[in-house]
């Protein structure tokens, strides 16, 4: 369990000209803040411009109270009517204050949550567009790993941007203030502020490198998680005694990212530590600047304290934005990980003007010289396919493990398209059909299918979700699996929740499973029924039954069948099979059998074992 980084992994900082680059990526983010909530993003920028003005108003109405207690003092006057005014407007001010900054921490939370479920949907919908092959890529998988990271908290990257706004508004008011006192603060403070900035902005990119670099790696720290800790996985773990080398894989992987945060952040804090000193030294150095013209008479009292609250608000402010846009560039930067998945295509493509599936197969499917290999694989799955499953015809494959046979019913379902040669559909290729027809069209049951954590019913409307509601058809389909049996010994019949992850949940066992996915596949009105080994669980006995009456039912339908017990293959019209994705063999079971090639060699192996 040793997932090697893909080739085209990135581990070196990113460049200040990649940086600026990667907030390009800024537009295509407002525009999904304003599809998720149109109306939170404008209230949201109203606030914020609000909440922009109140620092100063703060700021100046407590000189002006300072100054009014100065002057009662100084001249005994008992008229303080003004000074209560004054007063009154500063703690309206407050709670304005207050209430403007819980009502944007709001909004954020509320857009923040929409946002995650709107990217999450885009996600999964453009996931579902993508090719099957394509999820076979470890290159693919961190690319997916990291678009879902993105998917929670990138609104916080729009809060920043208004933030940024907001804080300079604000500024642009402090400094006006300063500016008209003495221009050379301003620059004292940009010299302080700097120094931070360019810190922060190089551990930014430290810390970006370093989180790229792991994804391969987190992705299998992940993985050793969920083997050492989940249902699927127990009775192995625990009948082979796993649970020491998966701890101790754990624990490599965890201590290993744990050296290597740590490292950055110790520099981090050393250098932030001294940056932060220097910073502390620009603004003592303006504190006392502004000290010393109150002591000589060149501002009021109110002055100084307006002064020097302004210069502090602003040193914060001005840090808060450098070390915001540091924040939005790496915001950005891993915003690009996020829409890079979206750049990524199917290579199926759809036709032009793709033409219905035929009512009724005329001609059958066929192959004609068909190749297919797996991305970044040299070996090809199959190869040099050439025959023809005519209309109403039984086919079964036949191979040792390994032999192309589930690929090979894959390229018939088009969930993989051949890299060599081509498929027809009555005499037509099968790019040229409509895919969505096309799968409707074609009902297939594979050996690894899905345990849905479902209801009964439910587990099995998967195999034609349009029809979830539809409980005539899904008894019937029960019925003709042979689940219908089954639903009738379960406490909720077809409203039982299968599978322990939730409450009230009752596991099946293997061919009780199996009946239930069978059943998936008499969920629609296939021209085209495919059964890839999806009775294994069952004995010889009702694996034969099973089958029998498949063909049954399928009566004047084309079918594929995959199976390793040659006493159910031998009910099939012809039988195809394959050895290191060739096609070697195809004939009757009388045919193959008289012939005494490699088909009568496997079966009479496997009657040994009966004997």
């Amino acid at each position: 369990m040793n997932i090697r980084p893909p080739k085209n992994t990135r581990t070196e900082p990113l460049t200040l000209k990649e940086r600026l680059a990667a907030l390009r990526n800024l537009p295509a983010l407002f525009k999904l803040v304003w599809e998720t909530s149109p109306k939170l993003t404008v209230v949201n920028a109203l606030l914020r411009i609000a909440r922009s003005a109140t620092p100063v108003a703060l700021l100046y109405i407590g000189k002006l109270i300072i100054d009014q207690v100065i002057f009662l003092t100084r001249h005994h006057s008992t008229d303080t009517t003004y000074l209560w005014q004054l007063v009154g407007i500063e703690f309206g001010l407050a709670i304005l204050t207050d209430g403007l900054s819980r009502a944007i921490t709001l909004m954020d939370a509320l857009l923040g949550d929409l946002f995650s479920n709107h990217t999450s949907v885009k996600i999964m919908a453009h996931a579902a567009t993508l090719d099957l092959d394509q999820f076979e890529d470890a290159v693919f998988y961190d690319k997916l790993e990291r678009a879902r990271q993105q998917t929670v908290g990138r609104t916080m990257l729009l809060s920043q941007v208004m933030s940024q706004v907001q804080d300079l508004i604000t500024m642009g008011f402090l400094a006006a203030g300063l500016m008209a006192f003495n221009p050379w603060l301003i620059i004292l403070l940009l010299i302080a502020i700097i120094p931070a900035f360019l810190g922060e902005s190089y551990f930014n990119d430290q810390s970006y490198a370093l989180t790229r670099g792991q994804t391969p790696e987190r992705r299998e720290l992940d993985y050793v998680r969920y083997l050492g800790a989940s249902d699927e996985t127990a009775k192995e773990v625990k009948i082979f005694d796993l649970s020491g080398f998966i701890i101790d894989r754990f624990r490599h992987l965890s201590n290993k990212f744990y050296r290597e945060n740590k490292r950055l952040s110790i520099s981090r804090s050393l250098w932030g530590t001294l940056f932060a000193m220097m910073g502390s030294i620009g603004y003592y150095a303006a504190y006392v600047v502004i000290i010393i013209k109150a002591v000589d008479g060149s501002v009021t009292i109110g002055g100084l304290a307006f002064l020097a609250g302004s210069f502090r608000q602003l040193r914060a402010l001005l840090e808060g934005i450098l070390s915001r846009f540091t924040a939005v560039s790496q915001g950005a930067i891993y915003l690009r990980d996020f829409f890079e998945f979206f750049e990524i295509k199917p290579k199926i493509k759809l036709a032009d003007h793709p033409l219905p599936f035929p009512k009724t197969i005329q001609q059958g499917f066929t192959f004609e010289n068909v190749g297919f290999r797996y991305l970044n694989s040299e070996r090809w799955a199959n190869r040099h396919l050439s025959f023809t499953l005519h209309p109403g015809e039984k086919l079964a494959l036949v191979g040792e493990n390994g032999a192309g046979k589930t690929t090979l019913v894959k390229l018939l379902a088009r969930l993989y398209d051949p890299t060599e040669g081509r498929i027809l559909l009555d005499g037509i290729d099968l790019r040229e059909y409509d895919l969505a027809d096309l799968r409707l069209n074609v009902g297939i049951i594979f050996q690894d299918y899905l345990r849905y954590q479902m209801t009964f019913a439910q587990n099995i409307a998967v195999g034609n979700i349009s029809q979830q509601f539809n409980r005539p058809l899904i008894e019937a389909a029960a019925k003709q699996s042979l689940a219908d049996t089954l639903a009738a010994k379960l406490p909720g019949a077809y409203d039982q929740q299968l599978g322990k992850r939730f409450a009230q949940g009752v596991e099946l066992s293997g061919g009780e499973w199996q009946k239930v996915a069978l059943a998936r596949a008499y969920m629609r009105d296939a021209q085209l029924l495919i059964l890839d080994e999806p009775t294994s669980a069952l004995d010889a006995r009702a694996e034969f039954t099973v089958f029998e009456r498949f063909a049954e039912l399928t009566k004047g339908k084309s079918a594929v069948l995959i199976s390793h017990r040659f006493s159910t293959v031998r009910m099939a019209d012809r039988i195809l099979v394959l050895e290191k994705g060739e096609l070697i063999e195809i004939g009757s079971h009388q045919e193959l059998i008289l012939k005494g090639g490699r088909y009568a060699e496997l079966f009479n192996l496997q009657a040994m074992g009966y004997r």
